[in-house]
């Protein structure tokens, strides 16, 4: 019998990604480039394998009045590798937050979100400092020791409240956080603060993220414009609540932190709580957003006047295109999937029909073999435990009805429909057929590489 030329193809592919890993595995831990020059031509021939879905570039983003960036190498995993952002953030700054609801959360969101408690004004200087390569998380007393080593030290170098200080970890879980290594180069990292430095600060963020991740948004406002700047790292252990990231979003507008607290928190179910990789939700997640207040424009000051309602808008594009961003650089990922539910009983049952389908193992593989194995969907939707009704439901994907009324629709072209999933951007599109409630979120496809950037993650 002859071989499937697509099976043979992908055997190719696996083991050239597994030969790839393994060299940059050994790059990694090479103590330098001259103690082991065998090892740094073969991870520089092999490369980073960045997502097919990944943008072309990192955008160009708007400078924000009042922001400052820095990064640097710490050591804190990898050697001669960027893992920490240091942002200076100028006084009088309003900070708002959302954070994972993970009952085993890490020292460093605990601890953002009692300095949040209460929206507290201020009109002295604030700070943000992150880490990669280890997420201070499940480290008992010493994280909290940890992160105030850490935060302590950027307010004394910054001069800034430590209470105004917010920091974020992202990496491997369970191992205590070298800190020294960070304290050891704030001084570096504050000399070097640069209000174009936003692109390496997304770098410095990154894990098993492809490519750094980048969006931003002006508006024209009475008195003048307002700019919206935001980076985010994400790419494994991505599901809602509010899935598996680090986000950090800048502007220059005028606006009480009770209020910007107000517009974030509305905006995220249609954003980062409606995308998921892999179904599993992070210890440390962390978004914040901070409002400098030196734009030229008026006062945001209330919620219903035409410049909240642009900047609402805006900022509700900027945190969509990032979280996408997120769902693009899944791990492993090469396939884009919107899912769109509708017709449900209620929105929570459009929301339980929508992630069933974007978690489901069976479902998201076969996305990833181009096979337009619709009956699993059929299965998502029963398992999901949302009102559903057999004779009613009816299944797309992209503009192709493939089921209705109970069963296969009349017109189903299987050709057709095999031929669709060889897109990189996939609609599936479910009519529940009971109400008018809706929800669309945002997944990947599973692959094989999946399991290779995740089975030896800690190793």
């Amino acid at each position: 019998m002859a071989k499937d030329p697509r099976k043979a193809a992908e055997k190719l592919l696996r083991k050239a990604e597994k030969a790839a890993r393994k060299a940059r595995k050994a790059a990694d831990r090479a103590e330098t480039a001259a103690a082991a020059p065998a090892a740094a031509p073969a991870a520089a021939k092999a490369g980073p394998l960045v997502s097919p879905l990944a943008p072309a570039e990192f955008p160009e983003l708007p400078a924000i009045a009042g922001v400052e960036f820095a990064a640097g190498a710490a050591g804190i995993k990898y050697k001669d590798r960027t893992d920490v952002m240091l942002v200076r953030l100028a006084p009088g700054t309003a900070i708002a937050g959302a954070f994972t609801r993970s009952s085993t959360r890490a020292a460093c969101v605990l601890d953002c979100q009692d300095k949040l408690a209460g929206n507290p004004g201020s009109d002295q200087g604030a700070a943000i400092v992150v880490n990669s390569g280890n997420a201070n998380a499940f480290t008992g007393a010493a994280g909290q020791r940890s992160v105030d080593a850490v935060t302590g030290a950027v307010a004394r170098a910054l001069g800034v409240p430590a209470r105004r200080v917010f920091s974020s970890s992202t990496g491997v879980i369970g191992e205590p956080l070298p800190h020294e290594r960070i304290t050891a180069i704030l001084d570096d990292l504050a000399g070097g603060l640069d209000e174009g430095g936003i692109a390496s600060a997304a770098r410095a963020i990154m894990t098993t993220d492809t490519f750094p991740k980048g969006a931003g948004a002006e508006i024209a406002a009475e008195g003048g414009s307002i700019r919206i700047a935001g980076i985010a790292k994400g790419s494994g252990m991505i599901a809602p609540d509010m899935a598996t990231m680090l986000v950090y979003i800048f502007t220059d507008a005028k606006i009480e932190p009770k209020l910007l607290q107000r517009i974030l928190s509305a905006q995220m179910d249609e954003t980062f709580n409606a995308i998921t990789v892999d179904s599993d939700t992070s210890t440390s997640d962390a978004l914040i957003v901070a409002a400098t207040g030196q734009a030229q424009a008026a006062p945001i000051t209330d919620l219903r006047s035409k410049t909240a309602r642009a900047f609402t808008q805006a900022l509700a594009g900027v945190m969509r295109d990032l979280a996408q961003q997120v769902v693009r650089d899944g791990e492993g990922a090469t396939k884009f999937v919107e899912v769109q539910v509708t017709g449900a009983a209620s929105a929570a049952d459009a929301h339980k029909v929508a992630m069933a389908i974007a978690n489901s193992p069976l479902v998201k593989t076969a996305i990833a073999g181009e096979d337009a194995n619709w009956g699993r969907v059929v299965m998502a939707v029963g398992k999901s435990g949302a009102q559903a009704d057999r004779d009613r439901l009816s299944i797309r994907f992209g503009d192709m009805v493939l089921a209705e009324n109970g069963w296969r629709a009349p017109g189903y072209d299987e050709a057709a429909a095999s031929a669709y999933m060889k897109r990189e951007h996939l609609v599936i599109g479910v009519d529940l057929g009971l109400g008018r409630g809706a929800r669309t979120v945002w997944t990947c496809d599973l692959t094989h590489r999946y399991i290779d950037i995740n089975a030896d993650y800690r190793s």
